[in-house]
This record gives C-alpha cells, structure tokens and sequence, in this order.
C-alpha cells in the first residue's frame, strides 16, 4: 500500500498541465467508442445468433458493461474525477480489445484498430499513474503545510 501512496503522490506533484489535454482527449475517445459499441451491437447480435442461452445472456451482459464502463469511465476521465479508478477499471477492457480483438484483425492492414486500441491502452495506464491533473473537478492546489 505504501508504494501505491508514492506513486500516487509522485504524479500528483509532476503532472505539467499540457497532458491534461490528453487526459480530456481520451476520456472523450471512451466516451465515443462506448457510443460506437452501442450504435454497432449487430456484431454481437451475430455472435448471439448460434450460442446457447447462457453463452448468449453471458455476450449480451459484457457488451452492456462495455458500454457502460466506457461511457460513464470516459466522462469522468474527461472531467478529472476519479481518473484513476476509472482508468484502473477500464484496463480490462482494453487489454482484451488490444490481445484477443483487433489483433486478429490483422494489425498491418490499412485502417486497423490494433493501433488506436494500443495507444488508448497506454494511455489508461499513464492516467492511472499521472492521475488528475490541473484541468480537473477535484484539483485542489498543493500547498506548503502552514504551521500554528
């Protein structure tokens, strides 16, 4: 736990203010794919279609918590609060869109999403270290211990 303290504490006293602009950035980017799960659930309506019913209720019930993980973690990415929870709970997510998703898509060929799901990854693991930042709802400013 005390490692956890550091490294919390080190990215709250060495976060330059231009990387809030990321954080922003990726948090509307989960905001938008979320949106984007939701608008092409024809791909798991297909997956559904042969599966038994406890394979099919399973696939429906993951997609949904996809989305509302996606959703509900980009937005407050996006507004800096409890960025390090939501990045922390977004991994998962991730790391299965980039090992078992795209990468069977091929991750050469023109337009692959390997590279976009590769770089969102990253940068859910920077936030999750680096934190909130100025730009954000719970930023309260450092100062010095006054003492009485």
């Amino acid at each position: 736990m005390n490692m956890l303290k550091k490294i919390e504490n080190w990215g709250d006293h060495h976060h330059p203010k231009w990387l809030d602009y990321f954080r922003i950035l990726l948090g509307l980017v989960l905001i938008w794919k979320g949106i984007d799960f939701y608008v092409n659930m024809q791909a798991f309506s297909n997956l559904m279609r042969g599966a038994f019913l406890g394979t099919a209720i399973s696939i429906s019930l993951l997609a949904h918590f996809i989305i509302v993980l996606h959703i509900i973690g980009g937005l407050a990415i996006t507004l800096g609060t409890y960025t390090r929870t939501f990045c922390l709970i977004n991994l998962p997510i991730l790391i299965g869109a980039v090992f078992f998703i795209n990468i069977s898509g091929g991750i050469f060929k023109p337009y692959s999403e390997f590279w976009f799901s590769v770089s969102v990854l990253v940068g859910l693991i920077c936030f999750a270290i680096e934190g909130n930042g100025i730009l954000s709802v719970e930023h309260e400013k450092i100062l010095p211990k006054q003492t009485a």
